[in-house]
């Protein structure tokens, strides 16, 4: 499985942004996906995860009710759709597929995923 994320920009705080993680390889319908972020001097952070089939999803309380990850199994990719952008959102956004789960629910451990997209840089100014 590889993963190509896209989406990045520099916007204004309070802006949107919509960041986009296309899979290729294995079924994508068989497997969670999750968006993580790494600002500046950071350990790498859970941000969203959503089950093999877009039914579950969970967030980080720093995100909730301003991101919503969602996933079209037709189109191989996944979304990260980020909403009222605050400056402390401005980090490296990556995102990360559970391959070693047949239809897993996904979680929020970083060591519970095996693929990685290459990042895209999300700054928020002020």
């Amino acid at each position: 499985v590889q993963l190509q994320a896209c989406g990045g920009g520099l916007v204004q705080a309070r802006d949107s942004l919509r960041l986009s993680c296309a899979a290729s390889g294995r079924t994508f319908s068989s497997y969670a996906m999750a968006w993580f972020r790494q600002a500046p001097g950071k350990e790498r952070e859970f941000v969203a995860k959503i089950s093999w089939s877009g039914g579950s999803t969970h967030y980080a309380d720093s995100v909730k009710g301003r991101f919503t990850i969602s996933r079209d199994n037709a189109k191989n990719t996944a979304y990260l759709q980020m909403n009222s952008l605050k400056p402390e959102d401005t980090a490296e956004y990556y995102c990360a597929a559970d391959t070693t789960t047949d239809y897993g629910l996904g979680t929020k451990w970083i060591e519970e995923y095996d693929r990685w997209g290459q990042g895209t840089l999300v700054t928020v100014s002020s």
